[in-house]
């Protein structure tokens, strides 16, 4: 006879197991590992053998009833000869065509790479046209402080070209602040503002300076439209003068109030350099004075995009 105990623990499980059935990721990832294990040509029980899990939890994970644990998760993968992002969903294994690109591209050098991305962009976007615009379309790329407004807003002036503090328009479309877009719509609403901007200002001004917000890299469809459209400038500079130069313009919010901002700052330039050195061109402004670091960023642009000094 079944005691209160027991029964309260099975409807517990039942209720997980419903709440489970109904969530469409659970039940997305299920589809996945049926299908995985068909493509393999594998029985469930050869599968739960080779992963180390019962049957029955095989089971329950395929028709989306079951939680399972990351490790097991990562223990199914493996049984299916299969990458662990392929099992839960990643975009880049989703079709035939997608996993062939995805083969053709693994391992590559990040050299190769940027061939690969260069080639596709010209295969689907007119090169002739839009490689010539680029140039008249100057995007300042880097971390807080590392000089856009200042020296963006100095060399629009310089080439007779609009300015655009790409923030600014991005707070415009919201009707609040940038703080204010992230508290209360989150990231993915924040995305949709800058990208509404961004396109705006490449369709608006065929010649413009634009200071992008430093974490626009940090979005690959962002990121991409401004490498398509703009010829992009990576203002560099020490973590020092990064958190010197915020400081000085009055910023108090956490990376420039916090204890331990020097080192949130430095893991941030690590993690983004990689997307920053996709630049067309590199400029450290740490080296020099702000006159200095104006005039030396004016020679190299007129140079870089043919205009005479």
């Amino acid at each position: 006879m079944a005691t209160a105990l027991e029964d309260s623990t099975r409807s517990s499980l039942q209720t997980e197991n419903d709440a489970g059935a109904r969530h469409p990721f659970l039940l997305a990832l299920g589809e996945r590992v049926r299908n995985l294990r068909s493509r393999r040509g594998m029985t469930r029980k050869a599968v739960a053998v080779a992963a180390d899990v019962s049957e029955r939890h095989l089971a329950n994970l395929e028709y989306g009833t079951g939680n399972a644990s990351i490790l097991v998760l990562l223990q199914v993968a493996q049984a299916l000869h299969c990458e662990l992002s392929e099992l839960l969903g990643d975009v880049t294994t989703s079709s035939p065509e997608w996993l062939m690109i995805r083969e053709l591209l693994e391992h590559r050098s990040e050299a190769d790479l940027r061939r690969a991305r260069q080639n596709l962009s010209e295969l689907f976007h007119a090169p002739g046209t839009a490689d010539r615009a680029r140039t008249t379309r100057l995007a300042l790329i880097g971390l807080r402080g590392a000089g856009k407004s200042t020296l963006g807003r100095r060399l629009a002036e310089d080439l007779g070209y609009a300015f655009i503090e790409l923030s600014r328009q991005i707070e415009q479309f919201a009707g609040c602040s940038i703080h204010e877009i992230h508290s209360l719509y989150g990231t993915h609403a924040y995305r949709r503002y800058e990208r509404r901007a961004l396109e705006e200002a490449i369709q608006i001004y065929p010649e413009v300076v634009i200071a992008t917000p430093g974490g626009l890299v940090a979005d690959a469809a962002n990121f991409n439209l401004l490498l398509q459209h703009c010829y992009t400038i990576w203002l560099q500079a020490d973590a020092a003068d990064h958190m010197n130069r915020v400081r000085a313009q009055g910023d108090v919010r956490p990376m420039a109030a916090s204890a331990e901002a020097m080192d949130d700052l430095k893991r941030i330039l690590v993690g983004r350099t990689p997307f920053y050195a996709k630049a067309d061109l590199r400029f450290n402004t740490s080296l020099y004075s702000e006159e200095e670091a104006f005039q030396a960023l004016r020679r190299r642009v007129r140079e870089a995009v043919g205009m005479t000094a």
